[in-house]
């Protein structure tokens, strides 16, 4: 059994009304996400069906029927509303992969709000520049996160409510601090959803640039139609499938493919909110049955590191799909997965701004390792010329991976910043900023980005970022972030440091600065290793030449230097 097809049969007559006809909806409807993932599915006779099963730190377990999922959303839209809260307001879920969190993202689109889910561990300075830049006025939180809000509310003027999902009533409650029981508030009756339209704004998510600060990507309620059927058509979901998106809802595969898609199409799906390990995994897989697995490059990196017998050990044969996405899936690990799970991940390529899978391996479809596929139905992909940008015919030429606009869950702008999203678009293609060839059989290979944005294990740093943060440090003068190889996570985070007067290069400030970033920011923007220098590399005009840095760091031919201060 599968839903895919042929990839070709597929492409005939392709039109987005096929997901609009499949969900029952209409254009001009009104179109909540929050009811297509809860409310309808009840309706077809799926209430009791079970919707989340979730394992918590120590075995701790919950399981959630579809009911349970519409009842409890309905919960956290009515508490909302009684504080006031209304449509296009900005609430943030700030948590780890609890299940309030999933439940909650559903509440908040309920009533019309935009959703802003935040990656639990960034730092305080992290969640505050994206709280104010949204002009957030809730936030969703846990007692182990709060302290991090504490210290930013005082300059978080638009910050109107903290909500504490687990408070135990040990601690006192500070400024503007309350507490929401999801399973203990009484359900409301006759909750109405609100009527929001496709354009009216969903998910707010913010991703890092190469300068200046994160950007909110800002996402409509109509990208459920590409989400629902990139969905069912490239993760082939089935109607008994035990689904596991491993990925957090703090960042967009979490929401769009660990929320969004698997619910809407009424599929019961596993969350683990434990540490990664190899035996975890392998025991969550084998307890659970599941069928379909949607992981990153990193992740299945980490497991091949973790040798071939540990796999042994386990039952895996309830597997029948497996997928991969946030970075550029290497051959081996496809070959490798092939090897031990008797099935090949299947790499899929889009990001934050596109909202869906633009390009994919299919079920079904030949697969060349190392390859991302072919551009989903529906998407017009092309690899561009870096100068003219028209479509480059040679086969085998790098250019810029380019779609053309339209397609239902592409961002609509740039929180507060359209200069940003208008740039994004040039002779009619959008331009993800990754470079790439097609090869004899339309097949897409990547090559790498074109900007400075470093892709730590499918997480985006910003360089920026990390550069404004190590300032603060009181031992750094100045500073140089770049990507570093990495085996397990592609790239990792290296610095650039120059020091002040009266500090000495040694371990212990290196130690001392990696935490400082890591508290600051999240572990993900800690760099792992630090590079003590006396000058960095800059050009006349006093920017500092990153590309340099990461040439020496990847053994890349430096290229021209005629701008370089020094450079006689």
């Amino acid at each position: 059994m599968s839903n895919i097809g042929s990839y070709e049969g597929r492409l005939k007559n392709f039109d987005w009304s096929i997901a609009e006809k499949e969900l029952g909806y209409n254009k001009g409807e009104a179109i909540n996400i929050g009811w297509y993932c809860s409310d309808r599915i009840c309706e077809m006779g799926k209430a009791g069906k079970t919707a989340l099963i979730w394992e918590g730190l120590g075995g701790v377990a919950r399981q959630y029927t579809f009911d349970d999922i519409r009842v409890n959303s309905n919960k956290f839209g009515a508490f909302l509303r009684s504080l006031g809260l209304k449509n296009e307001d900005r609430v943030c879920l700030f948590m780890d992969k609890i299940p309030e969190l999933y439940i909650g993202f559903l509440g908040v689109l309920k009533i019309g709000a935009i959703a802003q889910p935040l990656f639990s561990a960034f730092g305080d300075e992290s969640l505050h520049v994206r709280l104010d830049n949204a002009e957030t006025t809730a936030i969703i939180t846990q007692r182990k996160h709060v302290s991090k809000v504490r210290r930013i509310i005082e300059k978080s003027p638009y910050l109107k409510h903290v909500i504490i999902v687990d408070h135990d009533g040990k601690k006192p409650l500070k400024d503007r601090e309350m507490t929401f029981n999801m399973e203990e508030y009484e359900e409301p009756k006759d909750f109405e959803f609100f009527p929001t339209k496709a354009e009216t704004p969903s998910v707010l998510h913010y991703t890092s640039g190469t300068t200046g600060q994160p950007k909110g990507v800002k996402h409509v309620h109509y990208s459920l139609i590409s989400q629902y059927l990139t969905t069912k058509w490239v993760l082939d979901l089935l109607e008994d499938d035990i689904y596991w998106c491993t990925a957090d809802p703090g960042w967009v595969t979490g929401t769009s493919y660990g929320i969004i898609g698997p619910w809407s199409m009424g599929i019961t799906q596993c969350v683990m909110d434990v540490g990664f390990s190899a035996e975890n995994w392998y025991k969550f897989i084998e307890k659970h049955k599941v069928t379909m697995w949607y992981s990153a490059p990193t992740a299945i990196r980490s497991l091949m590191k973790a040798g071939d017998e540990v796999v042994k050990k386990h039952n895996l044969s309830s597997l029948r799909h497996l997928a991969s996405v946030g970075e550029p899936l290497n051959a081996e690990a496809v070959i490798w997965s092939e090897k031990v799970f008797g099935k090949p991940f299947l790499d899929t390529y889009w990001q934050t701004e596109t909202g869906s899978i633009m390009l994919t391996n299919f079920p079904g479809m030949k697969i060349k390792p190392g390859s991302m596929g072919k551009a989903f139905p529906g998407i017009t992909a092309a690899v561009v010329d870096t100068k003219t940008f028209k479509p480059i015919q040679e086969v085998g030429k790098i250019g810029l991976i380019a779609f053309k606009p339209g397609w239902p869950a592409m961002m609509r702008t740039y929180w507060n910043n359209e200069t940003t999203y208008k740039s994004k678009f040039t002779n009619g293609w959008y331009l993800p900023g990754d470079r790439a060839y097609i090869d004899l059989d339309g097949y897409f290979w990547f090559v790498g980005r074109d900007d400075d944005v470093i892709n730590t294990g499918g997480h985006l740093v910003s360089p920026f970022e990390v550069e404004s943060a190590l300032l603060e440090h009181e031992a750094v003068a100045e500073s140089a972030v770049v990507a570093k190889p990495d085996e397990v996570n592609m790239e990792v985070v290296k610095a650039f440091v120059m020091l002040n007067a009266g500090y000495e290069a040694d371990d212990m400030l290196e130690l001392k600065i990696m935490n400082f970033i890591r508290k600051k920011l999240s572990p993900l923007a800690m760099p792992q290793e630090i590079e003590y220098v006396k000058t960095l590399p800059k050009t006349r005009s006093g920017k500092i030449m990153r590309r340099l840095l990461h040439a020496k760091e990847w053994g890349e031919e430096i290229g021209d230097t005629s701008t370089l201060e020094d450079d006689e």
